[in-house]
């Protein structure tokens, strides 16, 4: 019986839940009580019929768009607790003082914070907010796998809850949001955390590969008659680079991953040294994705940022072609520096000054797009709300990040700040500065198109000078502390002259707490006074782009009939000549079914990545036999479900290339 038990549940015993630990068994317990809660609210209101057909099984981008959000938002929650707690403990723990967290925690801590705002509330935001914009500002129906779309999202939510799962079962990593080896080895990591690492990147890097692939035919084949590539909105082409650095930089994550699961599995030694490996070979592989995955991050907000300085300037943006290079040419560039981020490996002076000066390179075109949002906003009728002051806040904070970026690609530099809290403060300074700024900047310019009201602006203020406040406080005291020479991931500390910098940073973190808060309550108040707040010319803001030419919120369809693009400002031209639209040979409108495969599909993976994590081989094996059946069911109802007439196809076609052919 012992055998079959260890056959049946693997690793999995009694002292993987964290009994003996008070802050996991209290969160546990916070947790268990507020999903309760959840769930007998939702079944109270008998809400799960309407939330299964008209949401989690829908294939709408608009709603696929929304959901992705909220995922973001959740996860946002979890991991910037995950930096509270370490402000907290940096604060306090010094001398005789240990803090509150044990080391192997707060190892956990700093590892499981850098996932999650990364792979699971960054690029889910991100991804959410191309999902809901891109085919409504090119004039298309839905995304061109509408199915994959769903597919998609529903893998990066199973590699979301695999990591919250790790905080009650188990634990996470204790390598740091990257994993280096030989510390995520077996020999020195025997434990859990790394496979959670490892499954959940690999279920979610599925869902975003994917999602790549969906919108860059989105963007290259269904955009309406008229729009050539240059007369894209800045924010599609944002997102066509941004795809195509997914499709390019994701597979190489999925393969350094599959080379460690495989060390650690089977006892192979890719990234063992002594045994004829190289742990550099991982570090390289690592950042050829990590470095434009910075980018795959930053990209879509520099185009939120055109979008917004256009209509809150009331001008056409300034250098449009230029802008459009300048995104093309950071997207070539951008793997072209990856080992500026491990300069000290010891490559050599050759090395290390190419890949320094094509570092300082990039920041030229980046540069540029700087330039062009202060012409559009040079005697321009500027209205600073809520979006355009993220936007000023972006410039300002985004620019300090970038000069300390250009001080990092000096090898000789790099080397005495390397590793240190300089390095800390730089990321965040672009994430939280750039990335993060433009996402709010983008939530609160398209929700109303989402929602057909507008966010509260007095909260919007509020979260924003809090927002911007707190970042200067938390993050500016870590570039002092980096040249004092205080190293990151350091738990305690017993130099007493460290600690008002450390107290500061944790004001400064409560003070984004509060930023988060106010975001919060914004939500909440803005749907209690959505009346008041509600915009009935479906153009709340006076936008340029297509996306604006439809009502708030856009109907299932997006567009009765096809758009007919004669410029870069579809809708302001629109505006001023009056649309232009095919009326006669009016097609029906047939959008595909919703499906229940995509959800089915990515809790069968779900299961697969927990017994591969616990070594519950008939579990896993069973899960694998039960997504192949499923993905085969799938496929053979697809015809009756999801099929379009080819006759139908064939008209709809014909239609687009005659109103192409009439415009040309």
């Amino acid at each position: 019986m012992p055998d079959l038990t260890k056959l049946l549940f693997g690793r999995l015993t009694w002292e993987a839940i964290p009994f003996h630990e008070p802050i996991l068994l209290v969160t546990f317990c916070a947790v268990a009580l507020g999903g309760a809660a959840l769930l007998g609210f939702l079944t109270y209101k008998r809400a799960w019929g309407y939330l299964w057909n008209e949401w989690f099984t829908s294939i709408d981008h608009k709603k696929i768009g929304i959901m992705y959000m909220v995922l973001g938002i959740v996860m946002l929650l979890r991991g910037f607790s995950d930096a509270i707690m370490m402000r907290i403990q940096q604060a306090i723990s010094f001398g005789d003082s240990v803090g509150y967290l044990p080391p192997h925690h707060y190892d956990q801590v700093f590892t499981a914070h850098g996932v999650i705002m990364i792979f699971f509330v960054a690029m889910p935001l991100v991804t959410g907010l191309m999902n809901f914009v891109v085919p409504l500002q090119i004039g298309a129906r839905d995304v061109a796998f509408p199915f994959l779309n769903n597919f998609s999202f529903w893998m990066t939510t199973a590699g979301a809850a695999l990591v919250m799962m790790s905080l009650f079962v188990g634990e996470f990593a204790r390598t740091g949001w990257l994993a280096y080896p030989p510390l995520s080895g077996i020999a020195q990591s025997p434990d859990v955390g790394v496979d959670y690492y490892i499954w959940s990147l690999q279920i979610a890097g599925v869902g975003t590969t994917l999602s790549g692939i969906n919108l860059i035919a989105t963007i290259v084949k269904m955009r309406a008659p008229g729009m050539s590539l240059m007369k894209m909105p800045v924010f599609t082409w944002t997102a066509l680079c941004t795809n195509v650095l997914i499709v390019a930089a994701f597979p190489v994550l999925t393969a350094v991953l599959v080379l460690l699961a495989l060390d650690r599995y089977v006892g192979t030694n890719f990234f063992t040294t002594e045994f004829g490996g190289n742990a550099m070979m991982y570090v390289n592989l690592i950042w050829i994705w990590g470095h434009p995955e910075v980018y795959i991050l930053v990209l879509p907000v520099f185009g939120v940022f055109s979008e917004v300085v256009s209509t809150f300037s009331q001008k056409r943006l300034f250098g449009y072609a230029s802008m459009v290079y300048a995104t093309v040419v950071i997207t070539v560039l951008s793997y072209l520096v990856w080992l500026h981020h491990f300069f000290t490996m010891g490559s050599g002076a050759s090395v290390n000054s190419f890949f320094g000066i094509t570092t300082m390179i990039i920041s030229i075109p980046t540069g540029a797009k700087i330039f062009n949002w202060l012409f559009t906003m040079y005697r321009g009728r500027i209205t600073f709300d809520v979006p355009m002051l993220w936007t000023v806040g972006f410039m300002v904070t985004f620019v300090i990040g970038g000069m300390t970026g250009v001080m990092l690609a000096i090898p000789p530099a790099d080397f005495v700040l390397h590793n240190s809290l300089f390095l800390i403060a730089h990321f965040h300074n672009v994430i939280i500065g750039g990335v993060l700024f433009g996402l709010m900047a983008g939530i609160t310019y398209w929700f109303p198109k989402a929602f057909g009201y507008k966010l509260d602006p007095f909260w919007g203020k509020c979260s924003f000078w809090f927002w911007l406040i707190g970042f200067y406080f938390a993050f500016m005291p870590l570039y002092v502390l980096g040249f004092m020479g205080v190293t990151r991931r350091m738990s305690h500390f017993e130099d007493p002259s460290l600690q008002i910098w450390f107290e500061i940073a944790a004001f400064g973190a409560f003070l984004i707490a509060i930023g988060i808060a106010c975001f919060l309550i914004q939500l909440v108040v803005s749907y209690r006074r959505r009346e008041q707040l509600r915009d009935y010319t479906g153009d709340p803001w006076n936008g340029r782009t297509l996306e604006w030419s439809t009502s708030s919120p856009p109907p299932p369809y997006n567009f009765a009939f096809t758009p007919i693009i004669h410029d870069g400002d579809a809708w302001y031209q629109m505006k001023q000549r009056g649309h232009e639209r095919r009326l006669e040979g009016y097609l029906p409108i047939h959008m595909p079914k919703n499906t229940w495969a995509g959800i089915v599909l990515s809790g069968i993976s779900l299961v697969i990545g927990f017994a591969l994590i616990w070594h519950m081989w008939p579990l896993a094996i069973l899960a694998f036999v039960s997504l192949v059946v499923t993905a085969i069911v799938h496929t053979f109802n697809y015809k009756r479900d999801y099929y379009i007439p080819a006759d139908e196809v064939a008209r709809e076609e014909a239609a687009r290339t005659e109103l192409l052919a009439a415009h040309v």
